[in-house]
């Protein structure tokens, strides 16, 4: 754990510690739950499973209300508690991953969608070996950046944001590869499209990952890393609170 993350360590009021740490808590849940529909709405994409994919959507309810939660919990906490300096960057903070992690829910919503009209129209000649790589790579992002989050820890937000350029250039290789494929077949464009609009959906949810890090390195250090070079967040994390 970074030194500075210990500030979080407590406070007077025994309450106030309760409030703060139920909030952390259902953030992880509501991570928890993200990160496997996106794991699973893959997987359900890849096999065509139409009835896994209906489950995985459905899921998007258990998500919303965590979302409509933890908002509320922030509320309550910066009304009631009035907090300053690190405890109101950790409730804004927590306000901003919650927004993230609704989206990823969303793409991943929006994966087992297709995945249900591709098991009517038919399977893709290309592409899945693709989606199970980046999805294998995002899922693995979402896992790190709500590690990152959960032990206070801004160490490995830097690998998380290096990763996110990875997935870039991933998904535009193969976004480049089906076009040729498209080209060539033309009979292929409206099952390969949809392949894309997946991968799209990957590379999204690999943004929101970078989203996270960059919010718990402002928790934690309290400086905003949004578009600042990679070499400068280096610069953010190694510096001493």
């Amino acid at each position: 754990m970074d030194s500075s993350s210990k500030e979080f360590a407590g406070h007077i009021s025994q309450q106030f510690n309760n409030e703060l740490s139920e909030l952390k808590n259902h953030l992880l849940v509501m991570g928890g739950l993200v990160e496997q529909q996106v794991v699973d709405a893959v997987q359900a994409f890849v096999s065509l499973d139409s009835g896994f994919a209906e489950e995985v959507r459905g899921r998007d309810v258990d998500v919303d209300k965590l979302e409509v939660l933890i908002d509320e919990e922030c509320v309550q906490v910066i009304a009631k508690r009035q907090p300053a300096a690190k405890d109101l960057r950790l409730v804004v903070s927590v306000a901003k991953m919650v927004n993230d992690l609704e989206r990823i829910g969303d793409e991943a919503k929006k994966i087992a969608k297709i995945a249900v009209a591709m098991a009517e129209e038919g399977e893709s000649p290309r592409g899945y070996v693709e989606v199970r790589h980046i999805g294998e790579h995002v899922a693995k992002m979402v896992r790190d950046a709500l590690d990152c989050f959960a032990r206070l820890d801004v160490e490995p937000a830097l690998e998380i944001m290096k990763e996110d350029k990875v997935v870039d250039d991933e998904y535009k290789s193969a976004t480049r590869a089906l076009i040729t494929f498209m080209m060539e077949d033309p009979r292929s464009i409206s099952r390969i499209l949809n392949v894309m609009w997946v991968l799209r959906a990957l590379e999204r949810v690999g943004d929101h990952a970078q989203n996270i890090a960059e919010h718990v390195i402002y928790m934690v250090k309290g400086e905003d890393v949004r578009h600042v070079p990679l070499d400068q967040v280096q610069n953010v994390i190694q510096k001493k609170n």
